[in-house]
């Protein structure tokens, strides 16, 4: 069992960046691939990025790639989500997750959630 707690959402202008990040207690993180989601209002949940156990191997949705970065510590069980350029179309609630698989943007194949942050772009 892992429990996830996501930290760092924030309202932020537009061209402003955010650190997401994602803190395990349970199993430690590096049994793990880690990816993070976001959900806007009246929209469905979407992947927007993973990381492989060992953080050696990523991967992002076309929206976020070059601004957005993911990683993660296994010495600390966090993973974060480092977030540039902010768009007002990022505004969401952000959830990290982890996996089983070994990369996936699948979100049936994430096991373990955390409750959300919610990040707000002004325009």
């Amino acid at each position: 069992q892992v429990h996830l707690v996501e930290s760092g959402g924030e309202l932020v202008q537009t061209g402003g960046s955010l650190r997401l990040s994602c803190a395990a207690s349970g199993r430690t993180l590096s049994s793990y691939s880690m990816g993070w989601f976001r959900q806007a209002p009246g929209k469905e949940r979407e992947f927007v990025a993973a990381i492989s156990r060992s953080g050696g191997n990523t991967y992002y949705a076309d929206p976020v790639k070059g601004r957005f970065t993911i990683s993660r510590d296994n010495a600390k069980n966090t993973a974060s989500l480092q977030m540039n350029s902010l768009k007002p179309e990022d505004t969401a609630v952000y959830y990290c997750a982890a996996s089983n698989a070994v990369l996936t943007v699948l979100r049936q194949s994430y096991t373990y959630w955390g409750q959300g942050t919610q990040v707000t772009v002004s325009s």
